[in-house]
């Protein structure tokens, strides 16, 4: 890593312009994401996190899935600012979508039932923290990235077009890209409000 870890959290953000080019090899992208999913943890070991890396065309038709998908529900005279941000997303390099295996999430009901309440969502902070190592990974390379929810929108279709299995559900997903600009500022609540420490 060329930066170290404080650094690389603290440039880490929330990146909505950005462009088709990258400056990164395809090659490396796949590298950064599959170390991710390797060593992100997860409840038990249950290696819940599953993900779909979207190059390209195929990238671009998952925001045409996404705008057709919202042309359903937003009236077209409102259209206008939703499009936008789609296109936002679409002008980016490429995309990658996060899904939870929910097949592993009920094997560790049935096996563990003690804690069967606990695995939903104990499989959702494992997403979480795969998104964030992944999002922090593409910023050290030089990449900005958003994270995105339309998952009951475009589930149904994103599955069909890209053959996903049945147990896969879909937590969200991240368009990126070279930055066209930055991120702005960011305000911080005062740390004394958040953090509690006894000595």
């Amino acid at each position: 890593m060329s930066k170290n870890f404080y650094e690389a959290l603290k440039e880490r953000r929330s990146i909505y312009a950005i462009s088709k080019e990258s400056g990164v090899s395809n090659e490396r992208i796949q590298e950064v994401i599959n170390e991710a999913v390797l060593h992100t943890p997860s409840a038990f070991n249950s290696q819940s996190a599953r993900v779909v890396v979207l190059f390209g065309e195929n990238h671009n038709k998952l925001w045409d899935i996404t705008e057709a998908s919202l042309k359903k529900i937003v009236p077209e005279e409102n259209f206008a600012p939703t499009k936008e941000k789609i296109d936002s997303f679409r002008n980016g390099y490429a995309s990658v979508l996060f899904f939870e295996d929910q097949n592993v999430v009920k094997n560790l009901q049935e096996q563990f039932s003690l804690y069967k309440d606990n695995f939903p969502v104990w499989s959702q902070q494992s997403s979480g923290m795969l998104q964030y190592v992944i999002w922090t990974a593409l910023a050290v390379e030089g990449l900005g990235a958003s994270l995105q929810h339309y998952n009951e929108l475009i589930e149904e279709d994103v599955a069909k077009e890209w053959n996903i299995p049945s147990g896969w559900k879909l937590v969200a997903q991240m368009p990126f890209g070279k930055p066209v600009s930055g991120a702005g500022e960011k305000e911080f609540m005062p740390l004394e409000e958040r953090v509690k420490t006894y000595l």
